[in-house]
């Protein structure tokens, strides 16, 4: 049984008061911890094999304290993919409940993934084209091959990027609030003029969207001295298509420019991102000197001062809402991938379709891959599919060419049906079943 590592410990009035319930009933000597025995007898009740327990201990005791606490407790009970199939009683007994039943929100698309569009993208081979700083109890770093072995940290995906990567990457943890719920991470900075021709030992736009696609914000600094956009810095941001709702602009040092300087710096940069975003929509651009020095008012005067903390301001509370938009962004992320299944469906179905059933094979496919441009047109025509919702064509035909087109799957109608009725039905119908009794969505 495969385990989210993310650890999830926010959960509603109601069912922390069902989980202290739970926690009291195994803690025999009442003093707030699990540890041996007690613990090892409550989590048998779930029938679980004794490997996946174990693995359930380790992402839950991620602290290796040996013991498990309330928001251990917690974390563990979330963790078990099988929860909603026991309930203990108050006389420790196990009621069963409704194989579909759903705890969450994120627990009824998870069940939605694997019978509904888990099918899809296993049969079109989906996964092979779609391709920090933490809290902590202490301040301290850890190497990037440690990372992407722990249980308990969300990094394992890197592993695909290699030694080379991994060597470089860096975790850096310490004691913060703010951190209990968001992950910082900053990338190297973005080689410019000369050092452009030397070559990084890694994939670095790879990794970029790698991160890209599971982070709820991405920032992209700018220096008032240093507005030009090198060709590296370019395929950075080309690596972000499709996360373009992500994306903000810091413009950061502006205290070093005096107010007329500022504007001229600010046109520059909108007009130098114009040409790199391919979006008519204007990314959100906060102004200001983040760092933890007075803002040099003989440059920026008084009104320039009052802009940059409400600038500051801005940016804080946008940092502090990510938690608060967790599960939209999750809701949004799981609509997003199941359309970009669909159309890559369509696509792959539409390459099978085109190959002969028995001469000129290899010819055909040469033929396929290099007009690739001229079949998407052709399957966004047939099947009235928006063209911004294609992936990009340099990159799919760069992994088509690795496959024997032949081999691949028809289209197969009843799967595609099965994840329109999901969007259609399922998922509202989950929304709707979660919703604020008292108004509201969620």
């Amino acid at each position: 049984m495969e385990f989210d590592t993310c650890p999830i410990i926010r959960c509603s009035k109601r069912n922390e008061k069902i989980y202290q319930e739970w926690f009291s009933l195994a803690d025999s000597d009442g003093d707030g911890r699990l540890v041996g025995k007690d613990a090892t007898n409550f989590l048998a009740m779930s029938n679980l094999p004794r490997e996946d327990l174990k693995q359930v201990w380790a992402i839950a005791d991620s602290k290796r304290q040996g013991f498990l606490g309330f928001k251990e407790f917690i974390t563990a009970m979330q963790k078990k993919k099988r929860v909603a199939k026991w309930t203990p009683d108050h006389n420790g007994n196990v009621t069963s409940v409704p194989s579909n039943y759903v705890t969450s929100i994120i627990d009824g698309l998870k069940k939605l993934y694997v019978k509904k569009l888990k099918p899809l993208e296993v049969t079109y081979h989906f996964s092979d084209f779609v391709s920090p700083l933490l809290n902590g109890p202490d301040e301290r770093s850890v190497p990037g091959n440690t990372i992407a072995v722990q249980a308990d940290m969300p990094f394992s995906g890197l592993s695909t990027f290699g030694t080379a990567f991994l060597s470089k990457f860096e975790c850096s943890q310490m004691p913060h609030t703010l951190l209990e719920n968001i992950t910082f991470v900053d990338t190297p900075g973005v080689l410019s003029g000369e050092k452009q021709r030397t070559q990084r030992s890694y994939e670095f736009t790879g990794v970029t969207s790698w991160f890209a696609a599971k982070c709820d914000l991405i920032l992209l600094l700018f220096d008032p001295h240093k507005l030009d956009i090198s060709d590296e810095f370019k395929r950075v941001i080309a690596s972000l298509q499709g996360h373009d709702d992500k994306i903000r602009v810091v413009l950061n040092k502006a205290d070093q420019v005096d107010t007329q300087q500022l504007m001229r710096v600010y046109g520059a940069l909108m007009w130098s991102l114009g040409k790199v975003l391919n979006t008519p929509e204007v990314s959100r651009v906060y102004i200001g000197s983040f760092n933890d020095r007075p803002i040099n008012e003989d440059l920026t005067g008084p009104l320039g001062k009052e802009l940059f903390e409400k600038e500051q301001d801005d940016l804080l509370t946008d940092l502090k809402n990510i938690p608060k938009k967790a599960c939209d962004r999750r809701i949004n992320e799981f609509v997003k991938r199941a359309r970009a299944a669909k159309i890559h469906a369509y696509i792959i179905s539409h390459l099978k379709k085109e190959m002969p059933a028995m001469m000129g094979k290899a010819k055909t496919q040469k033929r396929l891959i290099d007009n690739l441009e001229n079949e998407f047109v052709k399957i966004q025509k047939e099947h009235h599919l928006p063209a911004g919702d294609f992936p990009n064509v340099e990159q799919f035909r760069e992994v088509l060419s690795g496959y024997n087109i032949d081999k691949f799957e028809k289209l197969k109608p009843k799967l595609i049906q099965a994840v329109d009725d999901m969007l259609g039905y399922d998922i509202p119908e989950l929304l709707k079943n979660f919703k604020n009794p008292y108004g509201g969505t969620t």
